[in-house]
């Protein structure tokens, strides 16, 4: 009895250039696609704040997605650098403020909170300015924030 061949099986599709397997690296998004993760990486601060570090969000989607698209890496790494920023300052501010109230024996307490309250209110309205931006296909910076993630 006589055995017959298999039939071959078909040729894979060939990757899109740039993506994966071709092992060139991820592929592209398309321009929907990075405004739609530009704009979540703005507010996956939210995400991070679960746990206490609102920069883990815009982190985990820049090392994901920073070489899919220069939109997308535009605003994920805008993101990661303000959120780090917004933590320095509220770091600074805190001590600055918390010395100046052990000094003043409490006297500028008043002014600590309203100090730290002023910089996650404009933490905040940065933060919808620049999703606001990245969702409708603008490029955004953020003012007076350190450029660490490019």
């Amino acid at each position: 009895m006589t055995e017959t061949p298999a039939a071959p099986l078909p040729a894979a599709p060939a990757p899109a250039a740039g993506g994966y397997p071709g092992g060139r690296g991820p592929a592209p998004m398309t321009p929907s696609d990075e405004t739609t993760w530009s704009t979540l990486g703005h507010l996956s601060w939210l995400a991070g704040s679960v746990v206490g570090l609102p920069f883990l969000g815009p982190l985990v989607l820049w090392l994901v997605l920073k070489d899919r698209g220069p939109f997308v890496r535009h605003h994920t790494a805008e993101a990661l650098n303000f959120q780090v920023t917004v933590m320095l300052w509220l770091l600074g501010v805190g001590v600055v403020g918390g010395v100046a109230t052990l000094v003043t024996f409490g006297v500028l307490a008043p002014a600590l909170v309203l100090a730290l309250v002023a910089v996650l209110v404009l933490a905040v309205v940065l933060t919808v300015v620049a999703a606001v931006a990245a969702s409708r296909g603008e490029w955004y910076r953020y003012p007076l924030t350190l450029r660490l993630a490019r």
